[in-house]
């Protein structure tokens, strides 16, 4: 299992992509770690035909997120507000994430 730079509940800005995402933020709803993406609240929203159902007993079009790769994202710095690099300490079995642009730790 590799380590990851995003967690869920990260607020995180899209880097690159599709033009209406590219820049705007988000929170960061589930991270799939073993394809390297991440679902963003509110970004890359893809329609998908649904039967009907006892959830949806009408059925039709839903909007959704659909997943973004790690590496388009980057954290936002909770210090400055501004996107940052993340650099990882180990204490023992704990995993420390540091902002590079405060220097801080990242709760």
């Amino acid at each position: 299992m590799s380590k990851l730079h995003i967690r869920k509940g990260d607020t995180v800005v899209v880097l690159t992509g599709d033009v209406k995402d590219k820049g705007k933020t988000g929170k960061v709803l589930k991270v799939l770690v073993d394809k390297n993406r991440a679902i963003v609240e509110g970004r890359r929203m893809v329609s998908r035909s649904t039967k009907p159902s006892a959830k949806n007993p009408q059925g039709g079009i839903i909007k959704k997120e659909a997943p973004i790769h790690i590496s388009n994202l980057s954290l936002i710095d909770p210090e400055s507000g501004k996107p940052t690099r993340v650099s990882i300490k180990h204490e023992g079995k704990n995993v420390i994430r540091i902002s590079k642009k405060s220097g801080k730790e990242i709760k």
